[in-house]
């Protein structure tokens, strides 16, 4: 495969790393851009990897819960500039396909476009009317339902309709709990984990980040009992920081969002527990 400029850029973007290193690490994978990005890991030629995938689309990320608390749909819908995005009709738009998801209790997009609303309209019909409205293309990217029977939904939308969340909790609703829901729907928003717990990792990723892990060491030319430590030590590490349950609440610090839940069922006779939680950021890939 051909290592194009374009190819080298991405990968710059990607990664931090230098434009020969780049180069050097597509030839060596075939222009693999995500074996690539291995390489320059194990190398340490790139320092940390941006998290976030690169956005390149415009639109809004909305949320709807239902009146029970039980049942809560995200939705991201895009558009091509952030002007339009950033209207009211636009917005408004917006949330009124959470709500369609929300009133079929679906994420399948194509269940969500034929979907009528209260004016005889499909989803898809609506689409179409807002395009010729604002003169550019509109589309349904991605839904995600969250449900809870046994207990409650809380979300958060953060400031511009760029970011939003869902958790599902077990246990009792009240109002107390439906503050505790929201600050760590925002947590999920501002720390971005990738599961909830660790069984939510899948381990095929913790021994990719050891393989990771003891490169790096070794090419610092630690000692293995010592090598072995320092992986050990940044597994723990990775836990800490993916897993939703383990990081540290962003308004306490020093207590996890663990220590975060056992401290309210303490002191309010409740036995919450976080059992699903989902996170959209506008423009990045599907996950």
């Amino acid at each position: 495969m051909e290592i194009t400029l374009d190819l080298i850029k991405e990968l710059r973007n990607k990664t931090g790393a230098g434009i020969n290193d780049c180069k050097k690490a597509l030839e060596e994978t075939g222009g693999d851009i995500n074996k690539a990005i291995d390489v320059l890991r194990k190398k340490g030629a790139a320092m940390a990897v941006k998290r976030a995938d690169k956005i390149t689309n415009e639109g809004a990320v909305k949320l709807k819960i239902s009146d029970d608390k039980k049942t809560g749909a995200l939705i991201e819908v895009n558009c091509e500039t952030d002007f339009v995005s950033k209207g009211d009709e636009f917005q408004n738009f917006a949330e009124s396909i959470a709500a369609a998801a929300l009133s079929i209790n679906s994420d399948k997009v194509e269940d969500i476009l034929s979907s009528k609303s209260s004016d005889g309209l499909t989803v898809k019909e609506k689409i179409d009317e807002i395009m010729g409205k604002v003169g550019e293309r509109t589309e349904l990217k991605r839904a995600k339902i969250i449900n809870a029977p046994d207990g409650f939904v809380s979300g958060y939308i953060h400031f511009g309709s760029k970011l939003g969340s869902l958790v599902g909790f077990k246990g009792t609703f009240d109002e107390k709990a439906d503050s505790l829901g929201k600050n760590i729907a925002m947590q999920v928003v501002a720390m971005n984990p990738a599961a909830v717990n660790r069984d939510g990792i899948a381990k095929e990723i913790i021994e990719k980040e050891k393989e990771i892990y003891l490169s790096q060491a070794k090419n610092e030319n630690k000692p293995d009992n010592i090598a072995q430590t320092i992986v050990n030590n940044k597994v723990e590490r990775y836990f800490q920081d993916n897993c939703l349950l383990e990081q540290e609440y962003i308004n306490e610090s020093g207590k996890s969002i663990k220590d975060i839940i056992s401290d309210f069922n303490k002191t309010n006779g409740n036995n919450i527990e976080i059992v699903s939680m989902v996170r959209f950021q506008l423009g990045e890939e599907n996950k």
